[in-house]
């Protein structure tokens, strides 16, 4: 498979581009070149334009955003297969936080001015896209409301099976970085974490957590309380 099919299909999997046909998906993909970053090495910053979209080849990309204490909170981890910056190659809006490679990583770069320039002369598929953002739209306002709905066990439950399916059993992150992600204080996870710990369900250190009994944690994760 050659580098502009290889992103057609990273763009197909992903919500966005999902419903655009094969040929669309290969007239966009022919638009990006590839770009290596090294370690450590940041790809773009809050407050930055977005004027591009981004797929991870190979490698890794944290977004973070700095915390209170002058520390970085990393939000999220993305690997090889996902994109970052969908959002931004249409808006050309700020960028809302930081992006820097965790490891050597090759990316996908496609330039909002060579899409935009694209959608000009394929306004069908313009059309296309405006519709899937929409539903994406909808579908993470109803993913939202059922979130804070639920108790925090069951949210935070979710996040680290969510991370444990991408990193494997140790993952590492703080708990301040936690609380962030499930929408609750530092020490409200501590507590949830300490019982589960009791419970031999996992293990805390500092900046990682050991989880040990997946099954019960996948369980509490897909329970719906209210």
């Amino acid at each position: 498979m050659d580098t502009q099919s290889e992103f057609a299909v990273m763009l197909k999997l992903n919500p966005l581009f999902a419903e655009l046909g094969t040929e669309d998906l290969k007239r966009i993909a022919a638009l990006s070149h590839t770009r290596q970053i090294a370690a450590g090495e940041v790809l773009f910053q809050k407050g930055e334009r977005g004027d591009a979209l981004f797929g991870v080849r190979n490698g890794q990309i944290r977004i973070e955003a700095p915390a209170s204490d002058g520390s970085r909170l990393t939000l999220n981890f993305l690997g090889p297969g996902e994109l970052v910056g969908e959002v931004a190659v249409l808006d050309g809006q700020t960028r809302t936080a930081d992006a820097t490679a965790g490891e050597p990583t090759e990316l996908f770069e496609l330039r909002r001015e060579d899409f935009l320039d694209h959608l000009e002369r394929e306004p069908k598929v313009a059309v296309k896209l405006i519709g899937l953002l929409s539903q994406r739209i909808r579908w993470m306002s109803e993913r939202m409301e059922e979130s804070v709905q639920q108790p925090l066990p069951v949210r935070l439950a979710r996040r680290l099976c969510a991370l444990a399916a991408d990193f494997g059993s140790e993952v590492h992150i703080s708990q301040e970085q936690l609380g962030i992600f499930v929408g609750a204080a530092r020490e409200s996870v501590n507590r949830q974490l300490q019982t589960w710990r009791k419970d031999d369900i996992l293990d805390v250190y500092r900046g990682r957590i050991l989880l040990k009994n997946m099954g019960r944690l996948t369980a509490m994760a897909r329970s719906q309380q209210r």
